[in-house]
């Protein structure tokens, strides 16, 4: 194995486990959600999360970052840390699941909308015909989980926020992954969302005093689990390979959704719900696949040879 395989071994690896934790926070989101407010459930998690991450960073010793990387820091600990996190929370609290995963799953189309314009990304056939039945799954799925749910402007508007954030943050900390690594980029992001969601912290101690503490640990668990080892295994891979790549992979999430809901809550999928979340990973294994090299015959072997 070549060393470039390995290392796209690796990436890819990353990838999924960070999609796998991503999967799960939606499951104890539920949890937390029913006692923290969006904006304390977010600061918590992210306190949680830079604890963790700042201690690893400390003990490898690796320090801050270039100067050249605290633009794009600075931007995705904004958009993606603090802005994504509490307009999501608040978001799922307006409108049914179903919904929410409709709307925030605009994010993968704009990160690679995006990546092409400010990155400079190629946006190839597969990576674009893999983003459209991704997303059709994604609809599927939603639809679904709908059912009698409840969908307001404000929640909509809130999850298109969500999804606005999301797409803007990836794209910033794609160029700061030149000048620090995976792990500098990840800790001092989830810091400045920190920051930004400092407001919050009253509610944050006042609901902390009356939350059962399967909550308090659920948040907890986002915190360490689905933030701190999740964004910096997202943001090794994404270093890696193309933002839009990238955000096509997260459409797997859907798909674990499902799994994990049937498996730790009960909640049995319909026919429309499996074959959503197979679509989502048909078109992940459409989006990350790379065409094969034409082959060469016998005859371009010697016109090859003529020309050393």
């Amino acid at each position: 194995m070549t060393e470039s395989s390995a290392t796209s071994r690796l990436a890819l690896a990353a990838a999924g486990v960070t999609v796998v934790l991503w999967a799960s926070a939606f499951v104890s989101i539920r949890s937390a959600g029913a006692a923290y407010s969006p904006g304390a459930l977010a600061l918590g998690r992210l306190l949680a999360g830079a604890l963790v991450l700042g201690a690893v960073l400390l003990i490898r010793r690796e320090g801050l970052p270039s100067r050249a990387a605290w633009p794009g820091i600075a931007v995705s600990g904004l958009l993606w840390f603090g802005a994504y996190m509490v307009a999501l929370n608040w978001g799922e609290q307006e409108v049914d699941a179903g919904t929410a995963a409709m709307v925030v799953n605009i994010g993968p189309i704009l990160i690679a909308l995006l990546g092409s314009r400010f990155l400079g990304e190629k946006l190839p056939p597969r990576l674009i015909a893999g983003m459209a039945v991704s997303f059709a799954g994604a609809i599927a799925v939603g639809l679904s989980m709908s059912g009698e749910g409840h969908a307001s402007v404000l929640g909509v508007a809130l999850c298109l926020l969500a999804a606005v954030a999301y797409a803007g943050g990836v794209v910033a900390q794609k160029p700061a992954l030149a000048h620090g690594t995976a792990l500098q980029i990840t800790t001092f992001g989830c810091l400045v969302g920190a920051v930004a969601c400092l407001p919050f912290a009253g509610r944050l101690v006042d609901e902390a005093s009356r939350a059962p503490l399967s909550a308090t640990l659920n948040m907890v668990y986002l915190g360490v689990f689905p933030t701190a080892l999740a964004f910096t295994t997202w943001a090794y891979a994404l270093a890696r390979t193309t933002a839009g790549r990238m955000g096509a992979t997260t459409y797997a999430v859907p798909a674990l959704v499902v799994v994990m809901a049937w498996v730790f809550l009960g909640e049995l999928p319909g026919l429309l719900t499996l074959a959503g979340g197979a679509l989502c990973l048909a078109g992940v294994a459409v989006a990350r696949s790379r065409p094969k090299p034409p082959s060469r015959t016998p005859a371009d072997g010697v016109e090859a040879g003529k020309t050393l």
